[in-house]
């Protein structure tokens, strides 16, 4: 990458990132919640349920550092979106099958030390298909992180969904999103591959599990504030 391509990036990404917090500073009260220190240094996973299609660019800013978020190739169709998704380091992978080349560039970015975003669910998921639910997940958070040696670092949002109703982007009605995330997940060295992803794919839901119920429990939340279809965001907010 030449100099002119990397001052280009840290001008969009400075750019979007100042956008995103005033866009959803005025749309949503965002309350973030570390349970405990995020790496500062070194590659990790960034594994997060996924509500709505507004969870990247409201963790995005909020993160102490630089997320490359793994997403559907769709996103990239036409030059404009592809330049723009490319410059902001998205990582496209085809959810069609088992796409190998975005698994090589997540592994690689993670071993150039950089934190790598995943939404382990692969869409989104309300109700009882969430993780916070307990609902299923694929197996590729455990993969990638057995494969590149890089921990996972949970993450848990809430109630973004709610921006799929019109009336929390009006006047000074603001949704409410909570977001937290937890400790780094390593699974024992002594493991052998196949048992590791096992391990870290069940210590990880567990891991999900406690910060629903941590957030659930600091911010007094109900029943309305997991996770809704967006059909049913958009008719009752």
């Amino acid at each position: 990458m030449n100099l002119l391509t990397r001052i280009g990036r840290e001008i969009l990404w400075h750019g979007v990132i100042k956008t995103l917090l005033v866009l959803f500073t005025w749309s949503a009260r965002v309350r973030v919640r570390f349970t405990h220190p995020i790496p500062r240094t070194g590659g990790f996973i960034l594994a997060s349920n996924h509500v709505s299609h507004f969870d990247p660019p409201l963790i995005t800013p909020r993160f102490p550092r630089r997320i490359d978020w793994i997403a559907m190739i769709e996103l990239f169709h036409g030059r404009f979106l592809h330049r723009f998704f490319t410059g902001l380091n998205v990582i496209p992978v085809d959810r069609a099958g088992a796409d190998r080349t975005a698994l090589r560039t997540a592994v690689t970015r993670l071993r150039e030390g950089r934190v790598v975003g995943i939404f382990p669910e692969g869409g989104i998921r309300d109700g009882q298909g969430s993780i916070v639910n307990g609902g299923p997940m694929k197996e590729g958070v455990a993969l990638l992180a057995s494969l590149s040696g890089a921990p996972i670092v949970p993450c848990v949002i809430l109630g973004s969904d709610r921006l799929y109703h019109k009336r929390n982007w009006i006047g000074f009605r603001r949704a409410r999103v909570f977001i937290g995330c937890g400790a780094a997940i390593t699974a024992p060295d002594d493991l052998p591959p196949d048992k590791k992803r096992s391990y870290l794919q069940k210590e990880f839901a567990a891991a999900i599990l406690g910060l629903k119920e941590h957030l659930w429990n600091e911010f007094q939340l109900t029943a309305d504030d997991l996770p809704h279809s967006p059909q049913v965001r958009m008719k009752d907010g």
